[in-house]
């Protein structure tokens, strides 16, 4: 039992040290929504939230899987050395990143036509091609960090990247009185001095031997992952051009940044996504590993339950405080898009589970159900957006994406459990799911029915985690165990 937890405590200060890059970066990234929802009109927004739904969806075919290719092999050791399981990937993935970028600089034009941008915008389409491409370059670099439990560097050049661009976006737009166009002229400065960092780890890794057995192995792995990513970022970005189809730049905008309000619950998600990985593959040999993957999953919902109920009953709040200047946390031209936070941090919720369950699918090499398990999700979040949003408008929008999370993770889960079965506790992990929505069910008609102030309202979560306590659910002892606390 103790060497469980041990095993887990090593994964929470991971966690921890990601999650403070994480948050860190999170947040400063975040300063930029209030910055631009309060200086940009809704439809200029709209545009930036467009084409950066175009990057995630080109990222999957800039990198085409090897971060994730490289992580399994250079894990395990099977074929080739530690420097040809860096040099291999990683030259492919720079030879594939320079072929694409160049494609779409060249034909800026026609790919601006292609992502429905006006063609007052067309020239941005080339800070995005050199953007995608020293994005795509660092992948393999930070994945050996990660991978070598060196967090604190990773954690390092992160932040890095993210004060430049955060600097930059305030002294091009307020000093120099710079459009949308600042915003990715400070993401390409900040992507290109990073990389520029790193080219020492790189040159420190690098061998010219080539290992043509690593190559096909690498390929074989990884390639499946492109349906994969496309998938997993047509659910998290494709409501974005559909609601260009559907509506206007102006509501694509009001939209994305009350989508971006649900990144207190992606910190979550992104910290310990960042350390799993890594600590699943690691300790994947040991005997009580299922053990400890059930209670690592327990242990993220109760903690993710809380949070998702937390934020959900104080984000108007939140948003709606005036912060120094005169701001709000998103400009009042677009909070009548509020009701969607909460969705988006549920939705979050399940993706967080869903990460979870990758555990089998990566460890038992099974990594091409994941092309059809992400397919599926895709596919219904895209129908669900058409059939939805007509009739209940962004919310619509926003439920077809939980929709589809949450078929996702049930997929996963027993895709997952086909090979690699693990004993989860689904009898506490129901019932918590299951109280924490009647309790916010509780909060909703209540506050609608006497508006009610923020002390009421802490009744609520407190209320829950009472519940949860009463019920034997949980146990604040056993937390602060596995946090190493």
């Amino acid at each position: 039992m103790y060497a469980m937890i041990d095993k887990i405590r090593s994964l929470s200060k991971d966690t921890l040290i990601y999650g403070v890059n994480t948050i860190v970066g999170r947040f400063l990234n975040f300063v930029l929504v209030p910055y631009y929802t309060n200086k940009f009109l809704p439809a200029e927004y709209g545009v930036v939230a467009l084409l950066y739904s175009y990057i995630a969806i080109l990222n999957v075919f800039f990198s085409i899987g090897l971060e994730s290719g490289y992580m399994r092999f250079a894990s395990q050791k099977e074929t080739g050395s530690d420097k040809e399981n860096f040099s291999n990937p990683y030259l492919l993935n720079v030879i594939n990143s320079l072929l694409l970028g160049t494609l779409i600089f060249v034909f800026a034009d026609q790919f601006a036509y292609l992502f429905q941008i006006e063609a007052e915008y067309s020239y941005l389409v080339r800070y995005m091609a050199a953007i995608l491409f020293f994005d795509s370059v660092v992948l393999i670099p930070f994945a050996y960090l990660r991978l070598c439990n060196r967090a604190l560097k990773f954690s390092t050049y992160k932040i890095i990247n993210i004060v430049l661009n955060v600097a930059l976006n305030f002294i091009l737009i307020s000093y120099f009185k710079m459009g949308i166009e600042s915003i990715f002229i400070s993401n390409l400065a900040a992507s290109a001095i990073t990389f520029l960092m790193i080219v020492p780890l790189i040159s420190g890794n690098w061998t010219f031997s080539f290992n043509k057995q690593l190559v096909n192995d690498l390929l074989k792995f990884s390639l499946p992952y492109i349906p994969v990513g496309i998938a997993s970022n047509i659910i998290q970005i494709v409501d974005r051009p559909i609601l260009k189809v559907l509506s206007d730049d102006k509501t694509v905008g009001i939209y994305q940044a009350n989508y971006k309000l649900g990144i207190f619950m992606m910190l979550v998600v992104s910290m310990f996504e960042y350390a799993w990985r890594p600590f699943f593959l690691n300790n994947a040999k040991e005997k009580n590993a299922k053990e400890i993957f059930a209670k690592v999953l327990t242990a993220f919902v109760i903690v993710g339950s809380f949070i998702v109920l937390l934020l959900s009953v104080f984000i108007t709040d939140i948003v709606k405080a005036e912060l120094p200047f005169g701001f709000h946390l998103i400009g009042k031209d677009y909070w009548g898009g509020l009701d969607i936070v909460p969705i988006i941090l549920f939705s979050y919720l399940f993706y967080g589970m869903y990460i979870n369950f990758m555990a089998g699918i990566y460890i038992e090499k099974k990594t091409s159900y994941l092309s059809l398990i992400a397919l599926i999700g895709a596919a219904l979040n895209i129908a669900g957006i058409f059939l939805l949003y007509p009739v209940l408008g962004l919310q619509g929008v926003a439920v077809a994406t939980l929709l589809s999370y949450v078929v996702m993770m049930a997929s996963i889960y027993f895709v997952s459990n086909k090979f690699y079965p693990v004993k989860y506790e689904w009898e506490r992990i129901f019932a918590i799911i299951g109280i924490m929505m009647v309790v916010y069910a509780g909060y909703f008609y209540s506050n609608k029915l006497f508006d009610l102030s923020w002390y009421v309202k802490i009744v609520f979560p407190l209320g829950y985690l009472l519940l949860l306590r009463v019920l034997k659910l949980f146990d604040p002892r056993t937390l602060k165990k596995l946090a190493g606390k």
